[in-house]
């Protein structure tokens, strides 16, 4: 495999930079090499955050922000009125955005791999709810496995589990479910 880099949009408390670290923990689990980081300003909740992950066979030598991703990972729709969430875009880039819509309905730049799953959904019937705001991170997650095949579901599963390791037995149990439903009823437009 070649490096894979995956750049997360979401906002403030919807978990992009716990979802960043729990995609990085699966690829340890497969033996691949990993980086997972933020860009963090003055973030508040609500406000637009970015997460990076790479993942490779090889150990990786780079140390910046990922400009030309292989993935995109949108937990919020709202967040592509950003034009520079749409920078790196190219025709094999895979898309996947948190919302109720079909792929055929998304309007980007560039013909991109678009995917979609309704996470919010998902997270409120799972009641993965954190001060009002649904939490898509680990739902997305199953989302993403699913589109790229970056990682095995079973091994994000595990990854989960460790990554929410002090949380009630019951939100690791749901957010485990909650990735596996969203990896199932992604709509791929590929």
């Amino acid at each position: 495999m070649k490096l894979f880099e995956i750049r997360f949009h979401g906002r403030g408390g919807q978990g992009g930079v716990t979802g960043a670290k729990i995609l990085a923990s699966a690829a340890e689990l497969e033996d691949k090499f990993f980086q997972a980081f933020a860009h963090y300003g003055a973030e508040r909740r609500g406000a637009p955050v970015i997460a990076f992950t790479r993942i490779d066979d090889e150990p990786i030598r780079i140390h910046s922000y990922i400009y030309q991703p292989e993935a995109i990972v949108v937990f919020d729709e709202t967040l592509l009125e950003i034009p520079s969430i749409q920078n790196g875009l190219r025709e094999d880039t895979y898309v996947i955005i948190n919302t109720p819509k079909p792929p055929k309905d998304i309007k980007l730049k560039v013909k991109a791999k678009i995917s979609t799953v309704d996470a919010t959904k998902i997270a409120l019937d799972a009641g993965i709810v954190v001060a009002g705001i649904p939490v898509v991170n680990t739902i997305m997650l199953g989302a993403v496995a699913r589109a790229t095949n970056i990682v095995k579901i079973e091994n994000l599963r595990q990854a989960i589990q460790k990554g929410l390791k002090g949380l009630p037995d019951k939100v690791i149990k749901t957010n485990v479910e909650s990735s596996q439903r969203a990896y199932d009823e992604l709509v791929k437009g590929y």
